[in-house]
């Protein structure tokens, strides 16, 4: 089974193509100071596509991250997912960025994903070996102390880190780590391919946004005599 999953939802872009659980090829993407990663994700899967003599229309799924995460990184990996599903035939499976985080632990304990959702808020959600144990939700940034299992790995981002040490909490931050997350992408879809009888209809994969994005509104035009 050839699968390609791609990643837009963090600091980097990652792509990963995949036969079976052979890695053919994988791809990080950095932004630049012309373009955010996501706008060189369809360029780069063409690459992908042509070094290993393959089409669209030879893939049997695609795997992508849902988020939450960044809006627009969100927004584009999706969209751009469940179009080639739609137009090709291809399962689509969905991954929540929390999930894919909680592989970072390689510790035999549960891990805790927290990742920075602004305006004293966070994402939030508990993994056990690929388990679920609390699904990504939105909380206060203050409720943490009462969420954290102090048996638990917490796996986190830059700025929640630094929150985290700065009240006694030990963490792993995913930013200070070299990692493929594609790679972790690439396995949890394999995964679900070989363990479920779902149909995975482009249809039901959706973005994973959790809480509305921050668009300040018009104001309002008052009328002038």
């Amino acid at each position: 089974m050839k699968i390609l999953c791609f990643d837009t939802c963090f600091n980097k872009s990652f792509i990963v193509l995949s036969e079976g659980k052979n890695i053919l090829q994988t791809k990080i993407i950095n932004s630049d100071e012309k373009n955010y990663h996501s706008a060189y994700l369809i360029p780069e899967i063409r690459n992908i596509l042509v070094n290993n003599n393959m089409f669209i229309k030879d893939l049997n799924a695609i795997g992508i991250n849902i988020g939450p995460g960044s809006f627009t990184g969100v927004r584009a990996g999706v969209t751009i997912a469940r179009v080639l599903c739609q137009q090709f035939n291809i399962k689509l499976i969905g991954v929540p960025s929390l999930e894919i985080l909680s592989y970072l632990n390689k510790e035999k304990k549960s891990a805790a994903v927290v990742l920075d959702a602004r305006k004293n808020k966070v994402y939030f959600g508990e993994y056990d070996n690929g388990i679920v144990i609390t699904k990504p939700c939105l909380k206060d940034k203050d409720e943490l102390f009462s969420c954290l299992n102090k048996n638990s790995t917490v796996i986190t981002d830059a700025s929640i880190s630094e929150f985290l040490n700065e009240n006694g909490i030990k963490n792993l931050c995913y930013e200070a780590f070299d990692e493929n997350l594609g790679l972790y992408l690439s396995s949890i879809v394999q995964n679900q391919l070989d363990n479920s009888n779902e149909d995975f209809n482009w249809a039901k994969v959706k973005p994973l946004y959790i809480q509305k994005p921050s668009i300040s509104k018009p104001k309002e035009k008052t009328n002038v005599l």
